[in-house]
């Protein structure tokens, strides 16, 4: 992905405006069609529907078609106004005032009139996003605003802590309606709100089905014009294989992520387009330090020399792919090249365990103090790909060969989630994580993260990688900034909270009756106002 403009990251030096035609109610004036139907296919279902405490990327493309930010990001990676038609900074890069669109309505509850958007919706989502019992990974992330006042229904004030880099860009989390949740305090799973949502985007929440079917129609008054599309269906699959299947015999239109094994097959089709793009993302194995078997660096590393990744990406993946060696998503500008990933050394991952205190038994497990190093590993879904289904198991095998019993347990989708990020009942976790280009880790690595529902699920902490993450928030010096995020890499790979796997080649598959589709890296479905259907192939 591509980093925006050295002048955008400079933009607190200078008072900055940004305009935008108004745009009424009504038709895109781009001649293409309104019609037709796109059932897409995600690996899974959305926990939670609303921006705030949603925490994966199925519920987060979702979440890209129903809301909207204050600005946003277009396809050439630069800031454009949504919500606020325009915006001001000081000089001192304290003060950031947004002027709102006043043609903005948020989506209608059934029986009711639309109700405006207006700056107290902008208020109250920063007030119930920071409010201390509301469970979300974005507190940190919008620990630099100070407050944020209302100048008039139609104008709202952000005073910064201090002036960040690139902070206007931050301003794109999504607005939700003061009028959306019951409770108007804090925001909890529980809340109504969470799986029927309220929005200003494109597309407005039908219903879900008995199948956790997610449909959604186009709002006729969105702002920017009527989405050409008239229905998006997110239609959940527990195994991949099937869901390819369904694309091939036009049950689906579109996967926003192809299994790798599948690629070759739907490229030889003719009917569909498999187009690549570029999220920033990696996948791994992580650890619960919770547990006192894994607490000792030298035992997690020793796993990571104990797994040869390059075969496995190899032989599951076709070699689509990349090994990597820390928190940072490969292709971001903060990853640092001169970490070298762990190479294939069985014999080095024992010698570690001895280390460590571990001794084989008479089993050929390795045992400290009376207590066998065996281990649960839980992966999301109950019927996994075959891909993920051989890396857990060559995962496994690889340990085996080290004398760690690891025990397998394919998990259904909600469920795991509540036994990772709720009740921490795991030792280990396959699973992937996909980045915006803020290199932003401290949800994942910042003690403060720790706790149900937020995103340091393993528990790791470490003073020093606390500070830097600091640091790195608070210095306006970019290169100073890189340098930071270098030497948070390297703490963090030598100390291995998770076995660091790979970033794959992400490809979408669609059917040629799709037309303009532009794919956002991170949010997948940014710009999908303004796909289209040519009349002549709607159904």
């Amino acid at each position: 992905m591509k980093r925006l403009p050295s002048v955008l990251l400079l933009i607190f030096f200078f008072t900055f405006t940004m305009m935008l035609p108004q745009a009424g109610a009504e038709r895109k004036t781009d001649g293409k069609p309104d019609g037709g139907a796109l059932n897409y296919g995600e690996y899974g279902r959305p926990a939670t529907l609303d921006p705030i405490t949603s925490n994966d990327m199925i519920s987060m493309r979702v979440i890209e078609l129903i809301f909207n930010g204050l600005v946003g990001i277009d396809e050439k990676q630069e800031i454009v106004p949504e919500l606020a038609e325009r915006s001001e900074i000081s000089e001192d890069g304290r003060t950031y005032t947004f002027y709102l669109r006043q043609d903005v309505t948020w989506h209608p509850k059934e029986g009711e009139d639309p109700v405006p958007f207006m700056a107290d919706d902008v208020i109250f989502t920063y007030n119930i996003m920071m409010h201390p019992q509301t469970i979300t990974s974005l507190k940190v992330r919008y620990e630099f605003i100070e407050s944020v006042t209302k100048i008039d229904d139609y104008t709202v004030e952000f005073k910064l802590k201090r002036p960040i880099l690139n902070a206007l860009a931050k301003f794109s989390f999504k607005i939700i309606p003061k009028h959306g949740p019951e409770n108007p305090e804090f925001l909890s799973r529980e809340d109504p709100f969470v799986q029927k949502p309220i929005g200003t985007g494109p597309y407005m929440l039908k219903n879900i089905t008995a199948d956790r079917e997610v449909i959604l129609v186009a709002n006729d008054s969105y702002f920017k014009g009527r989405p050409h599309i008239d229905k998006f269906a997110a239609r959940p699959f527990a195994d991949q294989n099937i869901m390819s299947q369904a694309l091939l015999f036009n049950a689906i239109d579109m996967i926003v992520l192809v299994n790798h094994r599948d690629i070759p097959q739907v490229q030889g089709d003719k009917r569909f387009v498999l187009q690549p793009y570029n999220a920033l993302s990696y996948s791994f194995f992580g650890y619960n330090i919770r547990n006192p078997l894994l607490a000792d660096k030298r035992v997690r590393k020793a796993f990571t020399f104990a797994v040869n990744r390059q075969e496995m990406l190899d032989s599951f993946f076709q070699g689509q792919g990349t090994i990597i060696s820390g928190p940072f998503a490969p292709g971001s500008w903060a990853y640092n090249l001169d970490v070298q990933p762990l190479q294939y050394d069985p014999q080095k991952a024992i010698e570690l365990l001895n280390e460590a205190g571990f001794v084989k038994g008479d089993d050929g497990i390795m045992v400290k103090d009376g207590q066998k190093l065996s281990l649960t590993l839980k992966v999301p879904i109950e019927k996994e790909s075959e891909a993920v289904k051989r890396v857990v198991l060559a995962f496994r095998n690889y340990l085996n060969k080290i004398g760690v019993d690891i025990e397998g347990e394919f998990k259904e989708w909600l469920s795991w989630k509540e036994d990772v990020f709720l009740k921490h009942d795991f030792d280990i976790i396959f699973a992937s994580w996909v980045f915006d280009d803020s290199a932003d880790i401290s949800s994942l690595f910042h003690s403060a993260e720790i706790g149900p529902w937020k995103n340091n699920f393993g528990a790791y902490s470490n003073p020093e990688v606390d500070s830097l993450i600091v640091e790195s928030k608070l210095t306006l010096d970019h290169e100073k900034r890189r340098t930071i995020n270098r030497k948070l890499h390297a703490i963090i790979a030598d100390e291995s909270p998770y076995t660091f796997l790979w970033t794959l080649t992400n490809y979408a598959a669609f059917n040629k009756k799709l037309r303009r589709v532009a794919i956002h890296p991170y949010k997948f479905f940014s710009f999908a106002d303004d796909w289209f259907i040519p009349t002549s192939e709607q159904r």
